[in-house]
């Protein structure tokens, strides 16, 4: 049988690098099929995924609205979920409305945080994108007045003396009844159909095998993470990996769609009329 090579990037946080360690290292089977990973931050991405960089890749979901021409969701791999979206921070305690004029960082243009802070509300003009892991930092150095922080910067922002101006998930939760859908697994559309469906049912297998066998990512997810405390390694996979990551069931494509829908009707995204997934 003849062996496809396949580019695939994600990022080196430990929820990605948990996911997709028995994937990548061969510990679940994909017929056929050989990975070659790009570990990269998300905005970078999002970024590569716009000009067609690579066959296989997670973005954010913000991302998806501009790709649907060029690639198809897969099922697995992704982190949607309760209680893990974006926080807008800020050096004093303030209201969103105090913010409105003021600079905001960002984790970049296409991440679900910067869609999420769109849709939250008008009058957020003065953003400004930064590596997510250099926002905090930033705001230490008087950069700016806020920042919206994904990942495991959500655990680390009061050590840091910021205080929280709204929890962007939450207010997602409350205003759908739906869970936060943050980032996807993107694959080409131009792939042959049967390899998208073998490579999402190995994706799903590699969520379960690190599920039931977390000893086995660890040296992988530490050689990523060498800046994060143990607990904060675990409470981050816990927080981002869950039934969602191998698969999205009905609940979670509502996620997507919703947050896509009202995307396309505030004229943030461009609309598509192809299929969001490959069958």
């Amino acid at each position: 049988m003849t062996n496809t090579t396949l580019t695939l990037g994600y990022s080196p946080c430990p929820n990605d690098t948990f996911i997709f360690n028995a994937l990548i290292h061969g510990l679940v089977p994909c017929e056929g099929i050989t990975f070659t990973e790009r570990l990269e931050d998300v905005e970078t991405l999002n970024r590569l995924a716009m000009e067609s960089v690579l066959d296989l890749t997670k973005i954010s979901y913000h991302a998806l609205g501009h790709l649907r021409d060029r690639y198809v969701l897969l099922r697995s791999g992704g982190a949607l979920g309760r209680g893990c979206g974006p926080l807008l921070v800020a050096k004093k305690p303030s209201s969103i409305e105090q913010l409105l004029d003021k600079t905001i960082l960002i984790p970049g243009e296409l991440t679900t945080a910067h869609l999420l802070l769109q849709l939250h509300g008008e009058g957020f003009k003065q953003v400004k994108s930064l590596p997510f892991d250099q926002i905090i930092p930033a705001l230490g150095r008087g950069e700016a007045d806020a920042g919206v922080i994904i990942h495991e910067s959500r655990f680390t922002y009061q050590q840091q003396g910021l205080h929280q101006v709204v929890d962007l998930g939450q207010w997602w939760e409350q205003l759908t009844g739906l869970p936060i859908p943050l980032g996807g697994i993107l694959a080409r559309r131009d792939l042959p159909s049967a390899m998208i469906d073998n490579i999402d049912s190995a994706l799903s297998a590699s969520v379960r095998y690190a599920q039931q066998h977390p000893e086995a990512a660890a040296d992988y997810i530490r050689s990523h993470a060498q800046e994060l405390s143990d607990t904060v390694t675990h409470d981050h996979i816990q927080l981002y990996v869950n039934s969602f990551s191998i698969d999205l069931g009905d609940e979670g494509i509502a996620a997507v769609q919703e947050l896509l829908g009202r995307a396309e009707k505030q004229q943030l995204i461009p609309k598509c009329s192809l299929p969001l997934f490959n069958s």
